[in-house]
């Protein structure tokens, strides 16, 4: 992938000063610490207000992205949550990964009101993927084949209530055994594995009941960011067998089964299992689900059905992922920040008199 270092644009001098006092005084108000030396003088400064958990911040704003960032002409601007969104700024992009009713009305109120700033990405698009009921539909409605592979979804179930109306309810839907319990709200991800009827009733709704696909212990997490993908392994859980689960009785609970802890890149993996899913493949369903859901960040959970060579499941898709895990990301993210920046100021050129 070229990167997109160079990209730059021109302004006047008394604007550029203007624009760079503006984020002076904002990191100021914001308590950022950003210094305002940046390596190529003719580049717009491109500011990125952000709203994101201690958490998050501590894994994607990572020194070497902020280095980086500021070579390259971007600053990274803290958002006051206390303070109205349109008093801070000015911002190119708004970066945001918060919960909340009020905080979604803010920004929607925010986009209405500055269509000129790049909010990423819009409440309502990810609220869509936080609820696994809606999260993995637009897969399914693509009914994606090609010549690299096919492309679908586990059967599932949703159950809001009632765990004692579990079994009745699988059976009804004719799902097989064992079957993948996760949180309905994919705030969590957590998940169980249910081997038998009788352990259906012990599980916790609302939640969404999956399929189990064996997999070959390999799950794909395909990283979007606008149009580049990043794919790495990581080990997930191990196969079924049919002996196994008749002999298997109850629920399994795993707080979390992909890690960075778990990379498969560098393992001594069996290359049917290891090999990765065909880059066109992963483009193309990329651009469909980029359009679909009208995200740019995010990352796909994907397996390739043991036995198989081309068909795969999407088995849960992330907002705004672990990006800190992806290698490369600090240049991969800020290329995406400057070729947002520099389409936006194409189209507001190209809307002048």
């Amino acid at each position: 992938m070229r990167l997109m270092h160079e990209i730059g644009y021109e302004i006047e001098d008394d604007e550029g000063l203007e624009e760079r006092e503006m984020i002076e005084s904002s990191s100021s108000n914001c308590g950022s610490t950003v210094e305002l030396g940046f390596h190529d003088k003719s580049m717009k400064v491109v500011v990125v207000g952000y709203a994101l958990t201690s958490k998050k911040i501590k894994s994607f704003l990572q020194p070497k992205l902020e280095g980086l960032a500021r070579n390259k002409g971007i600053f990274f601007v803290a958002i006051d949550q206390t303070r109205p969104l349109s008093d801070q700024g000015p911002f190119d992009i708004v970066l945001h990964k918060m919960t909340g009713k009020e905080w979604q009305q803010i920004l929607e109120d925010y986009r209405l009101t500055h269509p000129e700033v790049t909010v990423l990405d819009p409440p309502d698009a990810i609220q869509h993927v936080y609820n696994r009921q809606s999260m993995l539909q637009d897969v399914a409605d693509l009914d994606f084949s090609d010549l690299n592979g096919t492309v679908g979804v586990p059967k599932q179930l949703v159950i809001e209530k009632d765990p004692l109306s579990i079994s009745d309810a699988v059976k009804k839907a004719g799902l097989s055994l064992p079957l993948v319990a996760k949180p309905l709200v994919a705030k969590s991800h957590e998940l169980s594995l249910a081997y038998d009827e009788y352990s259906l009733q012990k599980l916790d709704p609302p939640l969404v009941l999956q399929e189990f696909v064996n997999h070959g212990g390999v799950l794909f997490k395909v990283y979007i960011v606008g149009d580049a993908i990043k794919v790495v392994r990581r080990f997930s859980l191990p196969d079924v067998s049919k002996r196994e689960l008749s002999r298997s009785a109850g629920v399994f609970r795993f707080p979390r089964v992909s890690s960075a802890a778990q990379s498969a890149d560098d393992a001594d993996l069996d290359p049917c299992i290891a090999e990765l899913p065909p880059r066109a493949l992963l483009e193309r369903l990329a651009r469909e689900l980029r359009r679909r859901l009208g995200l740019h960040l995010f990352n796909l959970d994907m397996i390739r059905e043991h036995g198989t060579k081309d068909r795969f499941y999407v088995i849960d898709i992330n907002y705004f992922p672990g990006y800190g895990k992806m290698p490369e990301y600090e240049h991969i993210f800020t290329d995406f920040l400057l070729n947002l920046a520099k389409s936006k100021y194409k189209k507001r050129s190209a809307s002048l008199p």
